[in-house]
């Protein structure tokens, strides 16, 4: 298949104009004590460059449920999933969970949206008083990076593969997972979180949301972003977020290091095509850059050629993607998206071209993703007050997600 950038591929669509949302009924109150203490408890970077805070929560559950007995095989059954990366990788195609046969009940919603707050909101409060507690101690990150903590929620699909061990993946094994999740253990299958969407499914999220909501036009952005390597800075990458000016040069807006995720719950929705992330992360924006440091990103980026057929959209010269044995290109983004917004919500529509120059690999992704900027505001501080309202936002925002009636043809 020939390769086609991000400006090619992205299509846009007109959307209906937006109705309110029904009003929700009352909600309760929520004390922020009794923290779980489960996760993991060191900081460490993966082979990724995913960085984990100490402490933080990562599970998995499918909605409904797996019921309390063993007997659940006629119930679930695990269905095979086109995914290009991980075909190529492993040859074989990862599995989805899926129920054995439909349930449709009229209160499905309700109950839906009912679980997956009792079970996020009190690890949420937890993992946001310790995100502030960590940047305000004594090993805190330094004062030339600013934090700002959000919380994001994705759409896709949770995939499992045979874990380290290579036994075969299960509805038994997969169920274990859901346990290991809960009880912070390791679990034996792998599981990752596809955010790859059918473009035609990003366009119906849209308008289903611009229905349910007052969701009113943002913005619309074009953007490169620069992977830098420094040796001396090993555990982090530096992203270089620009844009390109008349002359067909780039311009650094802003640099930033790893996203540090405090927590992220993965939940399978069964009655739906395609599943949910929720994930509270910190992202950490460099500030007063050390002018060697600063020196070298300007000329690797300056560097930089814009090339619409080129993988990422950029290329460099011959020799100029590195500056001596410290800094290195090691991938590039491109980026377009357009963002839609009211006072406590922003969904953004994106198209990624991404390219990592260190395994020669890349993938156009199509993606849909809600910052729930509401309720990032209300974790700064948390009082009765703040989280009565992060209760409201949190069903209100998974009220609207449950209500989008999105086919999504990834088994065509």
């Amino acid at each position: 298949m020939a390769y086609l950038p991000p400006h090619r591929r992205h299509s846009s669509s007109s959307e209906p104009a937006p109705t309110p949302f029904p009003p929700i009924s009352s909600l309760q109150s929520l004390s922020i004590s009794s923290p779980r203490g489960r996760g993991r408890h060191h900081l460490r970077p993966s082979n990724n460059k995913i960085i984990h805070a100490a402490g933080c929560v990562s599970r998995w559950s499918p909605l409904p449920p797996f019921p309390p007995g063993p007997d659940d095989a006629e119930s679930f059954r695990l269905v095979p999933f086109p995914c290009d990366p991980i075909e190529r990788e492993t040859g074989a195609k990862p599995l989805v969970l899926a129920l054995s046969s439909p349930q449709n009940s009229s209160d499905s919603t309700e109950v839906a949206v009912a679980a997956i707050v009792e079970r996020f909101l009190p690890d949420l409060l937890t993992a946001a008083e310790r995100a502030r507690a960590t940047a305000t101690a004594h090993d805190a990150p330094t004062e030339d990076e600013e934090l700002k903590l959000s919380l994001v929620a994705r759409v896709g699909k949770v995939l499992f593969q045979p874990g380290p061990s290579g036994g075969p993946v299960s509805v038994d094994s997969v169920r274990d997972a859901a346990k290991a999740g809960a009880e912070g253990s390791r679990s034996q299958v792998r599981k990752s979180f596809y955010t790859n969407l059918p473009g035609k499914c990003v366009d119906e999220i849209g308008m289903y949301i611009g229905k349910l909501t007052d969701l009113k036009f943002d913005s619309s952005k074009k953007h490169y972003h620069v992977k830098v390597f420094d040796k001396q800075r090993s555990d982090t990458t530096m992203s270089c977020k620009c844009t390109v000016q008349e002359d067909g040069k780039l311009v650094i807006h802003k640099v930033e290091l790893n996203q540090i995720r405090q927590l992220v719950e993965d939940i399978s929705c069964l009655s739906k095509d395609f599943d949910l992330r929720l994930m509270l992360r910190t992202k950490r924006i460099l500030k007063n850059i050390d002018p060697e440091v600063e020196n070298a990103i300007k000329s690797l980026v300056s560097s930089a050629i814009v090339d619409p057929d080129a993988k990422g959209g950029l290329k460099w010269p011959l020799g100029f993607e590195s500056i001596g044995e410290r800094f290195s290109i090691v991938g590039v983004w491109h980026t377009s998206y357009s963002a839609f917004r009211n006072k406590t919500l922003r969904l953004k529509l994106r198209c990624a071209d991404r390219f990592d120059h260190r395994s020669s690999t890349g993938e156009i992704s199509n993606e849909v993703t809600f910052k729930l900027t509401g309720i990032s505001e209300r974790l700064q501080v948390l009082h009765d007050k703040s989280i009565h309202k992060i209760i409201y936002f949190l069903t209100r925002f998974h009220k609207i997600f449950w209500s989008t009636g999105v086919y999504t043809p990834y088994m065509d």
